[in-house]
Order: C-alpha cells, then structure tokens, then sequence
C-alpha cells in the first residue's frame, strides 16, 4: 500500500494512477470535488471524460449536460469539449443515473468517472443495504474521508450515523478516531462495499488541512490493513472556485 501526501499543485489523477474506463467514487467528504478535479486534469491532458452518477447530483456548473442523447450527440461534444456531464432530470434539479450504458460510455470516453454514492455532504458515513451502486464495468474504486470528522462524535459527522456505529460495535455518541475510519473504509460492510476482487481500491483522506488533521489522516492510514489498499492519498481539495477552475 503507498502513501501519498498530496500537494495543492500535485495531480490526483497521477497520485491515483487512475485507469481508464469506469471509476466509481463513494464515501462522504467531497466525492463530488474529487470527481471534477479528476475530470478537469484529464480534460486538460486532452483525454475524453464523462462524468455520471448512479445515484443524484446536481449538474456540474460549465460542463456541458445531456440527457437522453445519442451516442453522436456525446461523441462531439467529447471531441469539442473533453468533457461532458450524462444524466436523467430528477426531483430537486439533480440528476440520476443515464440512460447510456456503462458499456457504451467506456467505448465513447477514455474515462468514465461515476459518483456511485451519497452522503448528505457530511465527512464520513456507511451505507445502506441499497449503497453504493458500483457498475460491474468498473475498474477502481475511490473512498472518501473527511478528517474534520475525527474527534466529532458519530451522530453529529456521520451520514446514517446507526449504521456507522454498528460497524464499530459502538453507539452514535462515539467520538471517531482515526482507527475507526481506518475500520470503516476497509470494512466489507463499509467503503469496501461492492468492490469485487478484480477491482483496485484506494482511499482519499480529505480536508487534512492543517497539521493536525493531516497528523490524524496520517494515522488513519497507518491503521489500515495494506491488503485491502492499493493506495491512500491525504490532501485537501477545495471546491472549484478555490482553484480558479473553469470548464468550457
């Protein structure tokens, strides 16, 4: 298992080694700014990128968004923009799932990334039995944590906060430490959830800010059992703004 500490100018997808095709992200903490800045530093790279859901996000600010179109349609808008947003109207302005095929988007896009989870914007949290939807096409799975959920109790910084502490054989005013998330993300019931054996798993320790919360996220890797971990990358990704992103 490797360690990476990550700086505000390192690439995440090289951190990641990510592989093309389908990559699912789950957990809470930032999924949805790890999936853009993913998308934005591959579309810089001039590779094709889709980026989609299995469950609801809202539609990504200045990316291009379809629903319902065809396989052309996507095509020349990949070749025109490098990136392209697929996904069904849902209630509350969100999307959900497309109706093209994980298999279809593979043969369009270089790289398919999925956010394949939910978690009500908190750092940390353990699904239920319906969580997370990961297609079979899959290739890697990335988890999620935020470290500003370490030292907070489970019901104040975990989404389902039942579930979280029943896989830590503990009760919701808790106080998480670092080896609890370690417990979690390696967790079959956990973030490991629905991650087949042919599929690569890593973790991203997010919002290790500061030397504190990167001391814990530190630890926290240290405390995960290095067979059920590719990689773990530990930085702190902040919204599109922060970065001066823009996607045309």
């Amino acid at each position: 298992m490797r360690t990476i500490i990550l700086s505000k100018t390192d690439s995440v997808a090289e951190a990641f080694d990510l592989p093309r095709g389908v990559t699912s992200i789950v957990g809470g903490g930032g999924k949805t700014t790890l999936m853009l800045r993913l998308a934005e530093e591959l579309g810089e790279s001039g590779a094709r990128v889709i980026v989609t859901t299995t469950t609801h996000i809202f539609p990504p600010e200045g990316i291009l968004t379809f629903s319902g179109a065809s396989k052309s349609e996507i095509e020349a808008a990949l070749a025109a923009r490098h990136i392209v947003c697929l996904g069904v109207p849902a209630e509350q302005g969100k999307l959900s799932m497309p109706e093209t095929t994980f298999a279809e988007m593979e043969e369009l896009a270089d790289y398919v990334l999925v956010e394949a989870d939910g978690a009500k914007h908190l750092p940390l949290k353990a699904p239920a039995p319906h969580e997370p939807v990961i297609p079979p096409e899959t290739k890697m799975v990335l988890a999620v944590a935020g470290m500003d959920g370490a030292g907070k109790t489970i019901e104040e910084t975990a989404f389902r906060p039942g579930l979280y502490a029943a896989l830590l054989e503990s009760d919701e005013a808790h106080r998480i430490t670092p080896a609890d998330i370690a417990r979690v993300l390696t967790h079959n019931g956990g973030q490991r959830k629905g991650v087949s054996g042919r599929m690569r798993y890593a973790v991203l320790l997010n919002k290790a800010d500061d030397e504190q919360s990167k001391g814990a996220a530190i630890e926290t890797a240290m405390q995960m059992d290095p067979a059920r971990v590719d990689r773990v990358v530990i930085g702190s990704l902040g919204g599109a703004e922060e970065r001066g992103i823009t996607f045309s």
